[in-house]
């Protein structure tokens, strides 16, 4: 089993900035691509970066230039620095990991694997 643990959200003031981490733990033999989605109230969950393990990141555009995805593959985390924040990017944060769990006794599984969650306010 694995599970993903994010660190990070809280209520900031427009213009501000917020760190979200996340860190994956359990059976894990590799890590594919790592991502961050949100979701807002009353909206589809979207994503906002995602980062390969060899380092590929794609961004959506609402937040190109401020958002900026990086991982610590020796770690298995995930962080999402994130600048100039603005009211619409008030939101639940997901940590999102591909990850190949198991062991070669045990054999291995590709799991799609979400964390619980982290809200993000921006408003002042």
């Amino acid at each position: 089993q694995v599970q993903l643990v994010e660190s990070g959200g809280g209520l900031v003031q427009p213009g501000g900035s917020l760190r979200l981490s996340c860190a994956a733990s359990g059976s894990i033999f590799s890590i594919d691509a790592m991502a961050w989605y949100r979701q807002a109230p009353g909206k589809e969950r979207e994503l906002v970066a995602s980062i390969s393990s060899g380092g590929n990141i794609n961004y959506a555009d609402s937040v190109k230039g401020r958002f900026t995805i990086s991982r610590d593959n020796a770690k298995n985390t995930v962080s999402l620095q994130m600048n100039s924040l603005k009211p619409e990017d008030t939101s639940v944060y997901y940590c999102n990991a591909r990850v190949v769990s198991g062991t070669r006794l045990s054999g291995y599984k590709v799991l799609e694997v979400w964390g619980q969650g982290t809200l993000v306010t921006v408003s002042s």
